[in-house]
Order: C-alpha cells, then sequence, then structure tokens
C-alpha cells in the first residue's frame, strides 16, 4: 500500500476530512445515518454513488460519505468506478498507475492496487490506466469476484460511478450492489433525467436507497445566514 502524509490532504473535496465541525460535514453524517435507518434488516455494505448527468457532485458525495463512514470506526473502501473520467487520484493526490483496471485484467492483484488516503480507516482503489473498453471490463466475473472479496474485509465499499445516463457502467456497478444513490442538483438536473436515472437504476435489478439533493438553497435561518448543499444534502426518495 501506498502511504499518504497528511500534508497531501488540501483538496476541498475532502470537506468532511478538514473541516469535521462544519454544517456540512454533519449534513454527510445525516446522510450516512439516513443510509442505516434505510435498512434496518439488512446490512448495507456496497453502495455505489451516480448522477443522471456530469457534474452534480457524486464524486464529492462519494468522497465525504466515506470519510464520515470512516470517522464512525468503519474500515471502509472507496473505489473510483469512473474509469473513464477518473477523479480519485486527484483528489487524494496519489498515483494512477495501478488501479481497477490493473486487477479487472489480472495484470495486478487486487492488494497491490488497495492505497491508503491518509485518513484513518479509509482506503483507496483509484480507476487505473483509461481502457479501451471500460464495459466488458465490468461484465466480467472477475469484478463480482473482487467485490465479494472486498466485502469480507471492509465494512462499507463505496463506489464512485460515472453517470447512469451516460453510459452503462453504473448500471453494472449497481446490479452488484447493495443499494445506489442517485446525487440530483436542484439548480441543472432535469426532473425527466432524474426519472430516467432513476428507472435505469431500477432495470439494473439494484436497490434506490433515495437521492441526494445538491445545490438547494435553505430558506433563511435563526443565524440569519444562507446555506447551500454542496454544504446541505438530504436523502430522500423519488416519486412519479
Amino acid at each position: 500500500m501506498v502511504k499518504i502524509r497528511k500534508s497531501q490532504l488540501l483538496s476541498k473535496s475532502l470537506v468532511a476530512f478538514t473541516t469535521p465541525r462544519s454544517l456540512i460535514s454533519e449534513q454527510y453524517r445525516t446522510l450516512r445515518t439516513n443510509i442505516n435507518f434505510s435498512s434496518a434488516d439488512q446490512d448495507i455494505k456496497s453502495i455505489v454513488i451516480t448522477s443522471a448527468a456530469h457534474s452534480e457532485g457524486k464524486s464529492t458525495t462519494a468522497v465525504n460519505l466515506a470519510i464520515v463512514y470512516a470517522q464512525e470506526g468503519k474500515k471502509v473502501l472507496l473505489i473510483d468506478g469512473d474509469m473513464r473520467k477518473p477523479t480519485m487520484h486527484h483528489t487524494f493526490s496519489v498515483k494512477n498507475s495501478i488501479g481497477l483496471t490493473n486487477v479487472l485484467v489480472r495484470q495486478n492483484t487486487l492488494e497491490t492496487a488497495i492505497k491508503a488516503t491518509g485518513i484513518e480507516n479509509l482506503d483507496l482503489i483509484t480507476s487505473g490506466p483509461i481502457p479501451p473498453n471500460p464495459v466488458e471490463l465490468l461484465g466480467s466475473k472477475t469484478l463480482k469476484g473482487m467485490l465479494s472479496r472486498l466485502k469480507e474485509t471492509y465494512a462499507v465499499v463505496i463506489v464512485d460511478t460515472p453517470p447512469i445516463l451516460a453510459v452503462a457502467d453504473a448500471q453494472i456497478w449497481a446490479n452488484l450492489s447493495d443499494g445506489t444513490i442517485l446525487v440530483i442538483n436542484s439548480g441543472t438536473t432535469v426532473k425527466e433525467e432524474a426519472m430516467k436515472a432513476k428507472e435505469a437504476i431500477a432495470a439494473s435489478n439494484s436497490r434506490l436507497i433515495g437521492a441526494v439533493l445538491n445545490n438547494y438553497k435553505l430558506p433563511q435561518n435563526n443565524y440569519s445566514e444562507y446555506y447551500e448543499i454542496s454544504e446541505n444534502q438530504k436523502l430522500l426518495h423519488i416519486d412519479d
């Protein structure tokens, strides 16, 4: 495993780590609690984070959800399942020469692909080199076996995937997961696209845990301030 110096973790995306007492971080903890309460009869050990389109905040949600689970004392693995436009190696300032792709083509072992993040209880598998055929790699039996092994080692596995309406990758991940969270940007996501994304998750035979609403302006509160979600997030269910 590669060790990361704490001083390297300066990314603005790591808000739950850099400012754990902030309102933003509290909302990620609320999200974690809502996920736990959403399934009293079944442990949710693998969670896919996706969105309808690009730039809706899914990667930031995946990172910070992983952090707050780790802060709870659980052993957590974050996987960059976006082998088209990966971002996690930038977020954690690590090399991406060995990652998910290498494991799926059996070029490297799973153990060599797991990296330390510098955050206690949180490990990372980056995407690895961008392959010409992500869907074919994800459709292999290797991925299913890999996830089974990881769920034996980690309490929670969180996967950041491409937008579910753009490519088939997210549906493959969702089919193998215990649940999926759909990230919606209240300023940009079209309702029809959100509904199509919900249908795509259902078609993958995955359980839709709920949706995270980003960039929603809250009414003025008692402290006479406004907060946005990239600062506040809430888990909700999508109805027709």
